[in-house]
């Protein structure tokens, strides 16, 4: 019963995440968003990590099959792909980079920030 009413959580506040997904201007997915507010509410003190934590364990350790529809999307559109696949492959090239990039950037801020906290 306490899973499911963790499952209950997360599903609530994915359709939350929807409803925004209408409501803003922004083109943010639904899901997007409400991973957002769920880390939001987390930090917040809202929602405790107990009170997720067993579900989100189970859906982490299952994420490959998620991916499932996305790929069979991906394949099914390969007629488009077909015809655009140089800015495609520029789009992942570049995204790759940045995420990268960004990433790198991140962590060493963060240790300087660490570091002057240990002086």
């Amino acid at each position: 019963m306490e899973k499911l009413k963790q499952l209950g959580i997360i599903l609530g506040i994915l359709f939350i995440g929807n409803i925004l997904e209408g409501m803003i201007v922004i083109p943010i997915p639904g899901a997007v968003s409400g991973m957002v507010l769920l880390l939001f509410l987390l930090l917040m003190g809202v929602v405790e990590l107990r009170m997720v934590e067993d579900v989100s364990k189970v859906l982490l350790d299952h994420l490959l099959f998620l991916f499932v529809p996305a790929g069979v999307g991906i394949i099914s559109q390969l007629h488009i792909i077909r015809k655009e696949w140089l800015p495609i492959l520029m789009i992942i090239i570049i995204s790759t980079v940045l995420a990268i990039l960004s990433t790198a950037m991140t962590i060493q801020g963060l240790r300087k920030i660490s570091r002057g906290r240990e002086e």
